[in-house]
């Protein structure tokens, strides 16, 4: 009896032992299997919120970035656990955590500038966007919009191209430069200045002949065709003649260009009794007004974007709505951080 009742212990010591052994092998494959869950939803957080390479070792996350992803997986983990696997103490937790916070001070700031900066092709530096948000209440001062654009990395790009020329050579006599690089004017409608630019996208080219007064940078007028035609520029001048009141008869000036040498453009500054001025030959510096109007014009609505799927129409359409903010809502600090036309609108209202 003794003898059986060893045989049966042994036997309940081996098979207890058995299961000691298999739990403890259970635990740990359980233990690997959420180190592995939790190694792959720490990258994908590092990818999806950080935008980290996948590879990226976690040791190599800065503690801000290490406190993100703790926080995004809160839900699923408890914090000592993605700690440990992140390396981080609970002070350094904590440490970041705090930092982060005082900086969140100015996420209503932020987003405020991100909109302002991308509802305005991109095109407002920080000074621009520091004036808009005073409109809007925001009481800051330059250098932390200047440090938050850096942050958030809203740099106005800008690239030069070769001007489009329409001189022909030359097919008749041009007037004198009456202008003589004297681009400022003291009321409306006193000096304009017009010339025609090339816009080459995928599915063709685009010209555009404006008229820009220099008293506040209005564009007066403008025509947009496929074609760098005469009639192109005769058109905006007769939507410009269109908007004079009596007695304003301003100068026009313009390049050499035979668009501005033809019988219709001398008939129509003829009829109006416009002056007409032109640049020297092949010197750009005389009409440098506009050719600072189309720079800005293309630094900000048509370099470093894609028009691959856009049809000369819609790409028409596009300078159209460009021209109607850059006359309504681009401010300029020259005009004391006001549009042209709340320029012109500011001087009737103090007349």
């Amino acid at each position: 009896m003794a003898d059986d009742y060893e045989v049966l212990k042994a036997a309940y010591e081996a098979l207890d032992a058995q299961n000691r052994a298999y739990e403890k092998e259970r635990r740990q494959l359980i233990a690997e299997r959420e180190k592995a869950l939790l190694e792959r939803d720490v990258l994908e957080k590092t990818i999806e919120i950080i935008k980290k390479d996948p590879r990226v070792n976690p040791e190599a996350l800065s503690n801000r970035e290490r406190v993100v992803i703790v926080d995004a997986l809160g839900d699923r983990y408890s914090r000592p656990v993605v700690w440990a696997y992140l390396k981080l103490s609970r002070s350094s937790y904590y440490y970041a955590k705090a930092a982060m916070q005082a900086q969140d001070k100015y996420e209503k700031l932020r987003k405020a500038v991100i909109k302002l900066f991308t509802d305005n092709y991109s095109a407002f530096g920080y000074r621009r966007i520091w004036s808009e948000l005073k409109k809007l209440g925001f009481q800051v001062s330059e250098k932390v919009v200047r440090q938050l654009m850096k942050d958030e990395g809203l740099v106005v790009l800008s690239r030069s191209r070769r001007k489009y020329n329409s001189y022909q050579g030359e097919l008749s006599a041009a007037p004198a430069n009456l202008l003589e690089r004297n681009f400022h004017a003291d009321q409306a409608n006193e000096k304009w200045l017009t010339d025609i630019t090339e816009f080459s996208i995928p599915s063709g080219k685009v010209y555009l002949s404006p008229i820009i007064d220099c008293y506040d940078g209005l564009v007066v007028s403008w025509s947009i065709g496929t074609r760098p035609t005469a009639e192109l520029a005769n058109s905006s001048l007769q939507k410009a003649v269109a908007t004079l009141k009596g007695g304003e008869h301003p100068l026009i000036h313009s390049d050499r260009g035979g668009h501005y040498r033809w019988p219709d453009w001398v008939a129509i500054t003829t009829e109006h009794h416009l002056t007409r001025s032109m640049s020297k030959k092949g010197c750009s510096p005389d009409n440098s007004a506009c050719e600072g109007f189309f720079g800005r014009l293309k630094n900000e609505c048509f370099y470093n974007r894609s028009f691959a799927k856009m049809t000369t129409d819609n790409f028409i359409d596009y300078l159209e709505k460009y021209i109607q903010w850059y006359n309504n809502k681009r401010i300029k600090k020259s005009l004391g951080y006001l549009s042209p036309v709340q320029y012109r609108q500011h001087q009737l209202q103090a007349a």
